[in-house]
C-alpha cells in the first residue's frame, strides 16, 4: 500500500486552483475518480457507441424542443451542407478552391502560395513528426478484449524535463510527455524514463578500445526515487538498490526542516497518490541526476484514447534534440569524446568510431600518442 493514504474531506479531492493558473490544491487521485464514477452515468463513461435514435430523443427533451426542430439543425448543420463538389466526384484535398471564403482555406491558400515561390521545397523534420505520436495512439483500437483498459480508468498526462544540470533545462520545455493510468505503479514510470545518464559507460578506454564494458549505467546503478508531497518513493526491487533518500531526509533532521516518509516506489500506484495537478515533483537517479515531474492533467479515460493497456506508459510527445556529429567527417553520430589529444582540432574533441579508430591507433590496433578517450552518448539518440 501507498504511503499516502486519501483523505477522509470528500471535498478536499475536488481540483480547485491553489495559484490561479499555476497548480491545483492537494487531492487524491483515486478518490477523484470515484467521487467522478459516483456522478456521471455509465453511459457518460462508457467506450460503446450510444444508439442515434437514443441520442435525439434525450436531446430533444434536455433541450425542450420539438423533433422537427432538430431534424432542421440536423441538415442545417450537416457536413453534407459543407460540400462545394458533385456528389459523385472526389475532390482532390491538395487543391484550394479560387477565391475561397473560408478563412482556413484563404490561409491555406496564401500557405502555398507562399511554398510555390520558395527555391526549396523542403520540409521541417519536426514539423513533419510532430504529432506522429498522436497519430499512431490516438482512438486505436485493442486486438485482444482483455487487453482493453477498463471503462471509468483514470488517465494522469505527466511531463517529465531535462535534467537540471542538462543544457536544454533552462528553456523548460519537456523532454518526454507520457500518458498513465491510475493503475501503474511508480515503477512503470520510472522504467518508462530514458535518460542519457542512464546509457553512459563510466571509464576511460584509451588503452581497451575493444573492451568497453557490456553494462551500461542504468544496469549498475539501478537506487532511484520519485518526491511526491513529502514521501521518497524508493526503488527497492534488486539486492543492490540502495535508499538514496535517507542522505536527504538525515539532513533535513538535523536543519529543523519538517520530517519526510519513505515508501517503496514498485508498491505505490498512482491511484494512491496524493498530488497536485501543475506542481514540480522531483525524479532522481544515478545519484545527482534530477528531472522535474510535473502532472498536468488527470481524468477519465474515453472510447477516443488509446485503450490497449500494453502500449501504456504511452508517450504522446517527444522532444527532438540535435544531434552532435563527428569533428572530423561531420557525416556520423559522435561515439568517442577524447581530451589531451594532439591529434584533435578542439579540446575535448568528438569522433565517430571510424574516424576515432583511423586517427588514433595504427593498423594493429596499437594506441598513438597520449590521450584519453570516454564514451559518449548522444542525446539526439532519442529521437
Amino acid at each position: 500500500m501507498a504511503a499516502c493514504s486519501s483523505s477522509t474531506d470528500i471535498n478536499s479531492n475536488i481540483p480547485d486552483y491553489e495559484y490561479v493558473d499555476v497548480n491545483s490544491k492537494l487531492f487524491n487521485v483515486g478518490s477523484f475518480r470515484n467521487m467522478w464514477l459516483e456522478r456521471l452515468k455509465p453511459s457518460n463513461y462508457s467506450y460503446q457507441d450510444e444508439d442515434e435514435d437514443a441520442f435525439d430523443a434525450a436531446f430533444v427533451k434536455e433541450m425542450g424542443i420539438a423533433a422537427n426542430t432538430l431534424s432542421e439543425l440536423k441538415a442545417t448543420c450537416s457536413l453534407d451542407s459543407l460540400r462545394c463538389h458533385p456528389v459523385d466526384e472526389v475532390p482532390d484535398t491538395d487543391v484550394v478552391p479560387p477565391e475561397p471564403t473560408l478563412r482556413t482555406l484563404r490561409q491555406r491558400k496564401r500557405r502555398q502560395d507562399y511554398k510555390a515561390t520558395l527555391k526549396v521545397n523542403k520540409i521541417c523534420r519536426h514539423d513533419l513528426y510532430a504529432d506522429e505520436l498522436e497519430r499512431l495512439t490516438v482512438g486505436r483500437k485493442v486486438e485482444n478484449a482483455d487487453d482493453m483498459i477498463p471503462e471509468g480508468e483514470v488517465i494522469l498526462t505527466i511531463n517529465i524535463y531535462y535534467p537540471t544540470v542538462f543544457e536544454k533545462f533552462r528553456y523548460i520545455r519537456p523532454h518526454v510527455t507520457m500518458a498513465l493510468t491510475g493503475s501503474h505503479s511508480l515503477v512503470d514510470l520510472r522504467d518508462a524514463i530514458c535518460c542519457v545518464s542512464d546509457l553512459q559507460m563510466c571509464g576511460e578506454f584509451s588503452n581497451t578500445i575493444d573492451m568497453a564494458p557490456d553494462f551500461i549505467s542504468k544496469d549498475h546503478y539501478k537506487s532511484a526515487f520519485f518526491f511526491f508531497e513529502g514521501v521518497f518513493y524508493n526503488d527497492m526491487r534488486f539486492p543492490e538498490c540502495q535508499d538514496i533518500s535517507m542522505v536527504t531526509i538525515e539532513w533535513a533532521k538535523t536543519h529543523n526542516f519538517p520530517s519526510y516518509r519513505q515508501a517503496k516506489m514498485e508498491d505505490t500506484r498512482f491511484a494512491d497518490l496524493n498530488v497536485k495537478v501543475g506542481f514540480p515533483y522531483l525524479y532522481c537517479h544515478q545519484g545527482d541526476c534530477e528531472h522535474l515531474v510535473i502532472i498536468t492533467d488527470v481524468r477519465l479515460s474515453h472510447k477516443n484514447d488509446c485503450l490497449d493497456k500494453k502500449l501504456y506508459p504511452l508517450v504522446t510527445h517527444k522532444h527532438q534534440v540535435t544531434t552532435r556529429r563527428c569533428t572530423v567527417c561531420h557525416v556520423y553520430i559522435g561515439r568517442w569524446l577524447t581530451t589531451n589529444d594532439r591529434f584533435a582540432p578542439s579540446e575535448p574533441c568528438l569522433f565517430c568510431d571510424k574516424c576515432f579508430r583511423m586517427l588514433h591507433y595504427d593498423s594493429k590496433g596499437n594506441k598513438l600518442g597520449d590521450f584519453l578517450c570516454y564514451s559518449y552518448v548522444d542525446p539526439g539518440a532519442f529521437n
